[in-house]
């Protein structure tokens, strides 16, 4: 990824995914950001994922694709929402939060990836490298670069996203689909 974060950055934005999380499990009122004061990576439009763990266990997981906010506050948005609204999981409660590990993926743009059928869309996608999205018409799903640790083959890695994108499993072998990658700056508590 072009432009990492550096280490005092990742730093302000796990400290602001866990503020958001805390207050809002808590029902208190979020502290309004002052864009202007964090480091310009930070004022600048990002996308992000925030992911929430407990003893190891996915508890939450919202983001988006897209860039269309600062940074800063598209973390503090997803680090609400993968506490109180992911539909997977109930509402995160306050006596969890010590429990709680928060991941911040910052996301670079994605880029269409260009393939001629499923072996050559299974060689050209990067294992643990790439985050892999899938789109049939409306069916859109996404799989962050962290997901291959558990499904480590490129096929079952596909068949899961299609099932995920609400296909078929072997969707992605029967015709083509709008294929998108992207990387991942992630970086946890």
């Amino acid at each position: 990824m072009e432009q990492e974060l550096k280490e005092f950055e990742q730093e302000i934005l796990l400290k602001i995914a866990r503020d958001a999380i805390e207050k809002s499990v808590k029902g208190l009122p979020l502290q309004k950001l002052a864009i202007e004061e964090l480091p310009p990576k930070l004022q600048d439009d990002g996308a992000s994922f925030v992911t929430l763990t407990k003893h190891g266990n996915l508890r939450g997981c919202i983001g988006t694709l897209e860039a269309y906010q600062p940074l800063a506050l598209d973390v503090q948005e997803h680090a609400v929402a993968a506490a109180l609204q992911d539909p997977r999981f109930p509402r995160v409660k306050p006596e969890e939060l010590t429990d709680i590990h928060v991941e911040v993926s910052v996301l670079s743009p994605k880029k269409v990836l260009h393939y001629s059928g499923p072996q050559d869309l299974i060689r050209k996608i990067r294992p643990k490298i790439d985050g892999v999205v899938l789109q049939d018409g409306f069916l859109k799903a996404t799989f962050l670069p962290q997901v291959w640790d558990q499904l480590e083959k490129p096929e079952l890695f596909l068949s899961h996203l299609c099932a995920k994108m609400g296909g078929s499993s072997d969707l992605w072998r029967k015709k083509p689909l709008q294929v998108y990658t992207y990387q991942v700056q992630k970086f946890h508590e």
